[in-house]
């Protein structure tokens, strides 16, 4: 059974045992616009919870996407280096950005359920 955690820089983590997909919300992704450009982490590096883990272009503006928990990157969505509009089009499904081997999981004790999320963003 999986559970859906929300950090309050709008990323979201969908885990599954020991292991988390990591993405941007909807939100964030209506904020920064049409992404053309998503440089993902390596297969094998590990991050530590708020480390900058990948940075995302859009016609707007560059920005970072912090480790929501830590770990060790295990998969990287690799159709969005071919297309990185997937995350527009499905940013809390298709358009995942990596996946991770958590290493502390009593960090996601930190992070927003779905309501807690909602009324952040209002």
């Amino acid at each position: 059974m999986s559970k859906i955690y929300f950090t309050d820089e709008h990323e979201w983590l969908n885990v599954e045992g020991d292991i988390a997909t990591v993405g941007i919300t909807n939100h964030a992704q209506e904020q920064l616009g049409d992404l053309v450009f998503v440089e993902l982490p390596d297969v094998g590096r590990t991050l530590e919870q708020g480390d900058d883990g990948i940075v995302v272009e859009s016609v707007k503006a560059a920005s970072d996407v912090y480790a929501p928990a830590s770990g060790q990157v295990v998969e990287i969505n690799e159709k969005l280096q071919e297309d990185a509009a997937l995350v527009n089009a499905g940013a809390e499904s298709d358009g995942w950005l990596y996946k991770i081997k958590l290493s502390n999981p009593a960090e996601l004790d930190e992070l927003l359920d779905l309501e807690a999320y909602k009324n952040l963003i209002g």
